[in-house]
């Protein structure tokens, strides 16, 4: 049914404010220590393993650490875990301040992934929280935005400011930016409005409207691992930044763009498009060689996978009862995918090469339209609640 725009209710309330603003706090911290970490690592001698390392550390915790925070949201409630999380991802840098042995350096990363864990899994799950359900999708959209910014700005802000101003400086910015996203904490509710019995991963895997977007989406974030860690590969230096920054503007804003369309028309009819666009963009970087092609398989890539983040967590918040479960199994998809892209392509690429690598990966996009089409059950018909 559609809603005049006068009578929608309004999407920004102060809690869902102070939300925005904590995740943004947060993930800014994060974002200034994803690539400064390892190249501080690899600084103190632990060499191009080392910084590997760093980073596997930090996403291995990531991972272990979100298929548990529904069940700590079920016994503890929001506010207590969600204040661990931001102490746990931000405290710890200050701790690089006294050493550059690789050991502390990983004890580290294990430990603010943990943190880390905590604020990816809450951020969307008290944002679906905290929105008007008529208006999730573009409240999610508008999330998008919001932890958007700080991976544009925050991630070759932290490398700039290690190498011109020193790490201290970073170390001690990324802690107080964490510890900036404690006031979120008294806004966000006590407990979750779902199920007082989390519902399991695996029941909600079960689940046809829950497993068949999450998959659609893991085979995009497998190609999103496999573009940013090898497009700069595949193309010309000069291209190669131009083309990523492109796909994270794209990206941006078709997250918010499909939520906003989404919520008045349907978010499920937008599923095809977003892999169908997705794939177009992969298959056109086959020829990657080509600074034009670069160009706009980046661009339509990052437009594909932006309505396709956007969509399927909307599609999944619809089918999962408990927020904080949707949440994590979201993220799970997320960064497994992003780091299976980048494996799995590495090794597909070494045999054939990066065109035919490409062209395979688009491929295997456009088979899950066979898992996403209309008739398939991709969950409940949406449109506007």
């Amino acid at each position: 049914m559609s809603e005049s725009t006068a009578a929608r209710p309004a999407i920004l309330s102060r809690p869902l404010l102070l939300v925005f603003w904590g995740q943004f706090a947060a993930m800014t911290s994060a974002y200034l220590l994803l690539s400064t970490v390892p190249l501080y690592a690899e600084a103190g001698g632990a060499g191009a393993v080392g910084a590997g390392l760093a980073t596997g550390a930090l996403m291995f915790s990531t991972v272990v650490a979100e298929m548990f925070v529904p069940a700590l949201v079920t016994r503890y409630g929001y506010r207590p875990v969600l204040a661990a999380g931001v102490l746990l991802l931000g405290v710890p840098a200050l701790a690089l301040l006294a050493t550059r042995s690789l050991v502390p350096i990983l004890v580290v990363s294990v430990v603010r992934g943990l943190g880390f864990a905590v604020v990816v899994v809450l951020g969307s799950a008290l944002v679906a929280e905290l929105a008007p359900p008529s208006r999730r999708g573009e409240a999610l959209g508008l999330y998008g935005v919001v932890i958007g910014i700080p991976a544009v700005l925050a991630l070759p802000a932290g490398v700039w400011v290690a190498t011109h101003l020193g790490y201290p400086l970073v170390f001690a910015v990324a802690a107080g930016a964490a510890l900036a996203a404690l006031p979120a904490v008294p806004a966000t509710p006590a407990r979750s409005s779902g199920p007082e019995q989390v519902q399991g991963m695996l029941t909600a895997l079960r689940d046809p409207g829950t497993a068949r977007p999450a998959l659609a989406f893991a085979t995009t974030a497998l190609a999103y691992g496999a573009l940013v860690t090898f497009l700069p590969l595949a193309t010309t230096p000069v291209i190669a930044p131009i083309a990523l920054l492109a796909q994270a503007v794209a990206t941006t804003f078709t997250r918010w763009w499909s939520g906003h369309h989404g919520d008045r028309h349907g978010q499920r009819r937008l599923l095809v498009p977003a892999i169908a666009l997705a794939a177009a963009g992969v298959l056109l970087l086959a020829a990657a060689a080509h600074p034009a092609a670069a160009l706009a398989g980046a661009l339509l890539f990052g437009a594909g996978f932006g309505a396709a983040q956007n969509v399927s967590l909307s599609l999944m918040f619809e089918s999962t009862p408990t927020p904080s479960t949707t949440s994590a199994l979201w993220n799970i998809a997320f960064d497994i995918g992003i780091g299976l892209g980048g494996t799995a392509f590495g090794l597909l690429s070494t045999a054939t090469g990066y065109p035919a690598a490409f062209a395979l990966l688009a491929a295997l996009i456009l088979a899950m339209l066979l898992l996403v089409r209309p008739g398939a059950g991709t969950g409940a018909r949406t449109g506007s609640d």
